[in-house]
């Protein structure tokens, strides 16, 4: 399995010479309340966030000025992580190309260069590790592992932002765009603020796929429960109406909605607060409901419905499934059946199968209570820090760039590029003009350039759905179509606390957590029960008891 984190997170060298004062032992923000649906409007949001941060800061609020324009910088260059996807267009590199050139064209008006650092998007955890770790991360780091940048700060890695933004007249730009409860996630309990987290345009995560060419060839209606998906799965390979060869049934690439559909925490918001971290603990939280999913997943595993080495799959080899005909369900990213960033899986088919057709559909009925409930994402994405090694006037002009990319001058442009050559102004929403012409200009770049909001600069989710469809023409009912049925019934949105221990026992429950799943699904039928208990015990034994107790704890629950 792919998830492979290293055991430490700073060296002994860097701990050493890190600067005092800076870092807490108290994990995680205030409780989120469970949310059941989203915010559409992130400006109702958007007052100053330093009411909760009690006097954290206070003294110092005068003393930066991060507002961008409220400051000229004396020739003061930073350097920001980018993650790199290996995909930019001929004559163009990841750090040198239109967009990097315009954001130093707006930068040096404040008096601040920025310098890009490319990181693999593939593999940006293990680089952010040995970049921290060696005392040569980037003035702003990225990650979307909330623990880490908390466990940076508490060790004394990384400035505490707070003095930067909270006052009144700093970052206004940043304030307003992101919101204050979507920035608190980035706070802890004593108001101190370890990091500056993106939001989200949507809380929409993932879908299920079905060949629907093959559902109406067969005479099938859409299943609407696990046992129907299986019924449906075994007519698909049984009897493929294509006569395809090596037909799969189903490849789950995610395995968010699929858990949704057994757990038996979908009625108690609590409980599933404590449990929806990391997925480990889900299956030890709601064993019933787990077992279950995974006593599912095994039949399907068993009978040949579902790729015989799932576990293995890259995504270029998934996608050559998908694109080749070969697939016939799959749990993938929200919109990935036609998302040109993701390759235009489905137009691709359509080149190979005029005929072939591939449908979101609504999530499951839980087979625990008969309702619908999808995963979500939480309103925050990733999650932007300062290392120590950042001189306090780098911090100030790194808080100023992000202020920046939250103005409609920053982060708008980026993400839609110019009126006119990009996109039409449509009853207020940007629609694109050309989006062959965008993807090979802008939108290869786009997202990761933005780094205060994830998936695009919008006010609100009507708004990115409208906007979104427009940028795949042909095919905007699918886009619209997929991101409603992404949030269909009660959402279970994922929880952003960090207990204090995870840090330490994250790495021994993963290892425990990738073995026992492909043990578990893989296994006979006569030696699944067996092998869950087997699994329960080993993630005992690397000490989820004691995460389980800090999460209910902080949760309230007993």
């Amino acid at each position: 399995m792919k998830r492979k984190m290293a055991a430490g997170f700073l060296s002994a060298a860097m701990i050493s010479s890190l600067l005092a004062g800076c870092g807490s032992s108290t994990s995680g923000g205030a409780a989120p309340a469970a949310q059941t649906g989203q915010d559409t409007s992130a400006a109702a949001d958007a007052t100053s966030a330093e009411t909760t941060a009690g006097d954290t800061g206070a003294s110092a609020a005068g003393q930066y000025q991060t507002t961008y324009g409220d400051k000229n910088f004396d020739n003061v260059t930073i350097t920001v992580e980018l993650f790199d996807r290996s995909n930019a267009p001929e004559g163009s590199t990841i750090t040198d190309n239109r967009w990097t050139k315009y954001v130093n064209e707006e930068m040096n008006k404040v008096g601040i260069n920025v310098e890009f650092i490319p990181v693999p998007r593939s593999d940006e955890v293990t680089k952010m590790q040995t970049m921290v770790g060696s005392q040569t991360a980037p003035d702003i780091t990225i990650t979307y592992t909330y623990a880490y940048a908390e466990d940076y700060f508490n060790q004394g890695g990384t400035w505490d932002l707070s003095p930067f933004i909270d006052g009144d007249n700093q970052a206004k730009n940043l304030k307003s765009y992101i919101g204050k409860s979507c920035l608190d996630i980035g706070r802890n309990a004593d108001g101190q603020l370890y990091g500056v987290v993106a939001r989200r345009a949507t809380t929409a995560k993932s879908n299920l796929f079905i060949r629907k060419d093959w559902l109406d060839e067969l005479g099938l209606e859409t299943p609407t429960t696990p046992d129907e998906l299986k019924d449906v799965l075994t007519q698909f390979v049984k009897n493929n109406p294509d006569g395809t060869a090596d037909v799969v049934g189903a490849v789950l690439y995610q395995m968010w909605n699929m858990r949704a559909a057994f757990t038996t925490l979908g009625q108690d918001p609590d409980r599933w607060n404590v449990a929806a971290s990391e997925d480990c603990i889900m299956d030890y939280y709601d064993q019933e409901g787990m077992k279950q999913f995974y006593q599912y997943m095994n039949g399907l595993y068993n009978d040949g419905l579902l790729h015989k080495e799932y576990y293995t799959l890259d995504d270029d080899s998934f996608k050559n499934l998908f694109c080749s005909g070969q697939l016939g369900f799959c749990e993938y990213n929200v919109n990935g059946s036609v998302d040109v960033l993701r390759g235009g899986l489905l137009q691709t088919l359509k080149q190979n199968n005029s005929k072939a057709d591939v449908v979101s559909i609504e999530p499951l009925k839980n087979v625990n209570d008969g309702n619908q409930y999808s995963a979500a994402y939480s309103e925050g994405g990733l999650i932007a820090f300062c290392p120590k090694t950042a001189s306090e006037e780098k911090v100030e002009a790194c808080v100023t760039y992000l202020d920046w990319l939250c103005s409609q001058d920053g982060g708008f442009v980026l993400y839609h590029g110019f009126e006119g050559e990009h996109y039409t102004m449509q009853d207020g929403i940007p629609v694109v003009k050309d989006a062959a012409y965008n993807a090979k200009d802008k939108d290869w770049i786009r997202t990761d350039l933005f780094l205060t909001g994830n998936q695009g600069y919008f006010m609100t989710v009507d708004d990115f759905n409208a906007c979104t469809s427009k940028e795949c023409p042909g095919y905007e009912q699918y886009v619209i179509d997929n991101y409603e049925n992404a949030l269909k019934g009660t959402q279970l949105p994922d929880s952003y606390y960090t207990s204090p221990s995870t840090s330490n026992l994250i790495t021994d429950l993963k290892l425990v957590q990738d073995e026992y799943q492909v043990k578990l699904i893989t296994c006979k039928p006569d030696e699944f029960d067996g092998t869950f208990e087997e699994y329960i015990g080993k993630l005992k034994d690397a000490g989820m008891d004691t995460i389980i107790g800090e999460r209910e704890a902080f949760y309230g629950v007993k």
